[in-house]
């Protein structure tokens, strides 16, 4: 059985970063929105269900956004699992005030079943597997047979996947699970991220053959009392 959330009544603590949620009908929650919609755009034949969501570096916000692409998904009537591969430096247990003492790590080495691991959210149909105990060996765990079928099985349980990585500049482990996912989306930080710094994670992503599925622009302001983030669709 899924772990029971003690905490949803905390889901107002989330605050701004889970904006989709605290107020759907902004315009931030509206890009969410459409960002969704472009995704799912980006195949109409083979869907995009297994989708990651990094940057090049720390700070950009991949986290906050794969967070609201997530529910924004939810919100749609999908069933969603986010899961936490940051297994260095996590924050979706953070993000959603859970616990982190059982997760990926828990799963993949043997110690749990993926269905004590998994966190139901204050939103709903939306579950959350975080990272669990910060491992010795983090890109083996990445990198092992037993992530790669702890996916294909997490397949037969909800409609889509979302994976948070580390950056992918600073360790291999972002680069590793891309090879699971059936998209990536990269997000920069607007005068933040380096052109040079974007190009090189976009060529890390080529090198594997991962599909970029866009890049999300992050912190880009248009006045100074409006914050959003615009997308760019992958060329073919």
């Amino acid at each position: 059985m899924l772990r029971r959330n003690k905490r949803r009544s905390r889901s107002a603590g989330s605050g701004n970063r889970l904006i989709t949620h605290a107020n759907p009908t902004s315009p931030i929650s509206k890009a969410y929105r459409t960002l969704r919609t472009n995704i799912q755009f980006t195949s109409i034949d083979n869907q995009n269900r297994v989708i990651m969501v990094t940057s090049s570096q720390a700070g950009d916000g991949k986290t906050t956004t794969i967070s609201n692409l997530a529910v924004a998904y939810a919100q749609d009537g999908k069933k969603v699992l986010l899961i936490d591969c940051d297994l260095r430096k996590p924050s979706l247990h953070h993000l959603f005030h859970l616990s982190n003492r059982v997760g990926v790590s828990s799963v993949v080495s043997g110690q749990k079943e993926w269905n004590e691991a998994i966190h139901p959210t204050f939103v709903d149909r939306l579950s959350v597997l975080t990272s669990g105990p910060i491992p010795p060996n983090p890109s083996e765990i990445a990198g092992s047979n037993k992530m790669r079928d702890l996916i294909k099985e997490l397949l037969n349980h909800f409609d889509y996947l979302f994976i948070d990585t580390p950056p992918l500049l600073v360790v291999p482990d972002g680069i590793i699970i891309s090879s699971y996912c059936d998209g990536v989306v990269l997000v920069v930080r607007a005068e933040k991220t380096k052109q040079q710094t974007a190009l090189k994670a976009k060529n890390s992503l080529d090198y594997v053959k991962s599909k970029i599925l866009g890049v999300v622009i992050n912190d880009k302001k248009r006045d100074p009392n409006n914050y959003y983030y615009e997308y760019y669709g992958a060329e073919e």
